[in-house]
């Protein structure tokens, strides 16, 4: 399936182009000695032209802008989104960096990072995401796309049937301050855990709390979904991401330590039967074989449609900082 059949023309004074010519994801917009001035007059004058073009490519990336602090990422995401949101009920390590942005997983350099689409086990997945080189690593470090629309219409059909008849149930064990992953505190940037109560009911989430402070939640959402403006269907779940096997000999020695039902994070169908690793390993294996990767360059801006698109890393040398932002 290839849902672009042409591409927009980009406004002047800027120019579009397909990052490879049998590659429509993402489209990059470039720009030739534009000021940072004159790019927030052209975001805001073509905000119209933006939402229809991300729509169907999925992904744009903005590369030769004068983009270098956090401050100005801010500015350019807040010409076109009015609002961006806290990562709230995120699983990865991060550090907020200003107002909401954050850096990009902190996970071991050595180590590439599965493709998902952000917190799409969350009752109000994120509509859009942005990230911004800062530091361009030495060597690796792409954050590798792929479009879901693919990966729904190339998935075998009878595992494709079952995750969507079945489900997907998160489960999440979050320690009070020492243990393994993320605290409850850091997953919900608060040490109240009556706000934490709150936001989970509202947000149709089964929890409960034991003795030592530990927090323990399950949800059970689809596993795909069906583009709100596009009407096109998507492959839309973090199974794949959450299960102990993502973590190969490391996930295996988690569960002998610690025991299945007290891991940080693990998946299974919705009924709470577990979900085969064979089955896992093939979603896996379809994302990478039709992700894009392209080499960051400092100042780059990449805006992705969530719902449209997933995301990884590949392990990189060197220092690397993309900073992150969602809305």
């Amino acid at each position: 399936m290839n849902p672009v059949t042409e591409t927009f023309e980009c406004p002047t004074p800027l120019k579009s182009y397909l990052f490879k010519p049998d590659s429509y994801l993402p489209l990059v917009i470039e720009s030739e000695g534009m000021s940072l001035i004159e790019l927030w007059d052209w975001l805001t004058v073509n905000k119209s032209w933006l939402d229809q073009t991300l729509l169907k490519h999925g992904g744009l990336l903005f590369r030769g802008f004068p983009l270098s602090t956090p401050q100005e990422f801010d500015q350019f995401i807040h010409t076109i989104e009015p609002t961006t949101r806290p990562y709230i009920e995120g699983q990865s390590q991060r550090t907020k960096i200003h107002q909401q942005i954050y850096t990009s997983t902190e996970y071991p350099a050595d180590q590439n990072i599965t493709l998902h689409n952000e917190l799409s086990y969350t009752s109000n997945p994120p509509r859009r995401l942005f990230f911004f080189c800062q530091i361009a690593p030495q060597e690796g470090g792409e954050t590798p796309i792929t479009d879901c629309r693919k990966v729904y219409d190339k998935m075998n059909l009878s595992r494709r049937d079952r995750f969507i008849n079945k489900k997907v149930r998160y489960v999440k064990t979050m320690h009070n301050g020492k243990g393994f992953g993320k605290s409850w505190q850091q997953h919900f940037e608060t040490s109240d855990p009556a706000k934490v109560e709150q936001y989970l009911q509202q947000s149709d989430v089964n929890f409960g709390w034991k003795e030592n402070g530990t927090l323990v939640t399950s949800q059970v959402r689809p596993s795909v979904l069906q583009h709100p403006e596009s009407g096109e269907m998507c492959w839309f779940n973090q199974a794949d991401l959450w299960h102990y096997t993502n973590l190969g000999a490391i996930g295996d020695e988690l569960v002998r330590l610690l025991g299945e039902e007290n891991l940080p994070t693990n998946a299974y169908y919705g009924d709470g039967t577990p979900i085969q690793p064979e089955d896992l390993s093939a979603i896996r294996q379809l994302f990478w074989n039709e992700a894009t990767l392209f080499t960051w360059h400092q100042g780059d801006v990449l805006i992705l449609d969530n719902r449209l698109t997933a995301h990884g890393r590949k392990a990189f040398k060197g220092e690397r900082r993309i900073l992150v932002a969602m809305a």
